[in-house]
């Protein structure tokens, strides 16, 4: 097997054999056999991973189709987005943890927004986004038509009208790469992002109606119509990145369709493996370990379930190698 994979794949099946390295490995062997068995995988994302630029494995992971469909909050939709127009003017803190309030107080006086050790420029990310994205909200409403959020970053990106700005190779944006394959997506409460603020503000001053953008509720009911279409044969898979919303929201849809819609021979997730920092703990949905899920209808007692108790920086990228054979 070795032979036929490149040096990081051959590095850590030599090396990563005990503890979180060895759930590390075995997560990413089980995800590789869920695909070869005929298996669809959804990917979460939690945190801020387009800021930490998981775009240079993710896409490629789209692009060879190892992902059927993503789960992502706000923050990750848009700052893919924001690294491909604005990565140049981006300004690293690798002291991030002996800033004081003053030195917090500069950054966002300079219009930086910091997220641990990286700023994304206000001017160049938020605004050169917002003007494009605008006049697409206000066409789609103008016409009477109305989309998801990620369908108008879609429409933005296959416009071309960023190209003028790419500052990153295309190749290295999850986005492109996702909206290059029409990939489903569904983002949980994009109203906390900052693309969802402006189109809040839009509503506020009457620019816009509310109905323009279509509601996680409906995220949820078109979720509700993917899944049983999907999960025949091997089924979906679970591939979360983080907790949190990005999560817990798609998990849902296995217990609400056959405990809510009362369907019948409704698949549970068929593989689960959460990459995750968060202290096993209680009462969180972060922290709780898979078993629980059990009780609530999300996994089988069968489902292949793994934790990785570490950084997703540190190890989603190399999972994915692993996958991509790299």
């Amino acid at each position: 097997m070795s032979n036929q994979r490149g040096p990081i794949s051959q590095f850590i099946e030599k090396n990563y054999l005990h503890f979180n390295a060895a759930a590390l490995m075995d997560a990413a062997k089980g995800y590789e056999t869920h695909l070869d068995e005929g298996g669809k995988m959804m990917i979460t994302l939690a945190g801020a991973m387009s800021t930490a630029e998981l775009g240079i494995s993710l896409a490629e992971m789209i692009r060879q189709d190892k992902v059927s469909i993503i789960s992502c909050t706000g923050a990750n939709l848009e700052e893919d987005i924001m690294n491909l127009v604005a990565h140049s003017h981006y300004k690293r803190v690798p002291n991030y943890r002996d800033l004081s309030p003053q030195d917090e107080w500069d950054l966002l006086e300079n219009h930086y927004n910091r997220v641990t050790d990286t700023c994304i420029p206000e001017e160049e990310a938020f605004r050169r986004l917002q003007k494009h994205i605008e006049k697409i909200w206000t066409d789609a409403e103008t016409a009477g038509e109305r989309y998801f959020p990620h369908e108008y970053m879609y429409k933005m990106l296959l416009s071309g009208d960023l190209e003028q700005y790419y500052e990153i190779d295309p190749k290295n944006s999850w986005m492109l790469a996702a909206a290059e394959k029409n990939l489903p997506i569904v983002v949980p409460g994009w109203e906390d992002s900052t693309m969802g603020n402006i189109f809040t503000s839009n509503v506020i001053k009457g620019k816009l109606k509310a109905s323009t953008m279509k509601s996680g509720i409906e995220y949820m009911a078109w979720l509700a119509d993917w899944y049983p279409k999907n999960s025949s044969g091997k089924g979906v898979g679970f591939f979360q990145i983080g907790g949190g919303i990005a999560g817990d929201f798609p998990i849902c849809v296995v217990p609400m369709l056959y405990q809510d819609l009362e369907m019948e021979n409704i698949p549970f997730w068929s593989y689960f493996c959460q990459i995750s920092d968060s202290t096993t703990s209680y009462g969180s949905y972060s922290g709780a370990v898979p078993n629980e899920k059990i009780t609530w209808g999300k996994l089988d007692i069968n489902t292949p379930k793994f934790i990785v108790e570490s950084d997703a920086t540190i190890v989603v990228p190399l999972m994915f190698a692993w996958i991509l054979k790299q």
